[in-house]
């Protein structure tokens, strides 16, 4: 019961912080908002691993499909980015393999030491 809660608390930090400090992106047709809502459901796994919900992989082959430039993909890693750093107990290792898990592997891995202006 207490994790749930501590997820939860996350998840609405997560929310709050990415939507309020992100700027807006003016050439990329992804948005923080859209990331957070397709990788929410993934942040379990981030935090305490076990199996990916089948969610998760929903929001992860959705965030593929719409990274259609290179600015989508930057956009993207940065709001990852800055949302993964606002969860507790997140594993970037465990994260970056979301992708494969999922069978859509991500072009680039997120770290906090990820440059995301260099993702191409």
């Amino acid at each position: 019961m207490a994790r749930s809660a501590v997820c939860g608390a996350a998840f609405i930090v997560v929310l709050l912080c990415v939507l309020i400090t992100t700027p807006y992106v003016i050439n990329a047709t992804v948005t923080c908002g859209q990331v957070v809502t397709l990788l929410t459901p993934c942040i379990p796994f981030g935090v305490f691993g076990g199996t990916v919900p089948p969610e998760c992989c929903a929001g992860i082959k959705g965030l593929h499909d719409a990274q259609n430039t290179a600015e989508d993909r930057r956009t993207a890693c940065s709001c990852i980015q800055q949302g993964a750093a606002l969860i507790p107990g997140i594993d970037y290792d465990r994260i970056n393999t979301l992708g494969d898990r999922c069978g859509s592997p991500c072009p680039y891995k997120v770290y906090p030491s990820t440059n995301c202006s260099e993702v191409s």
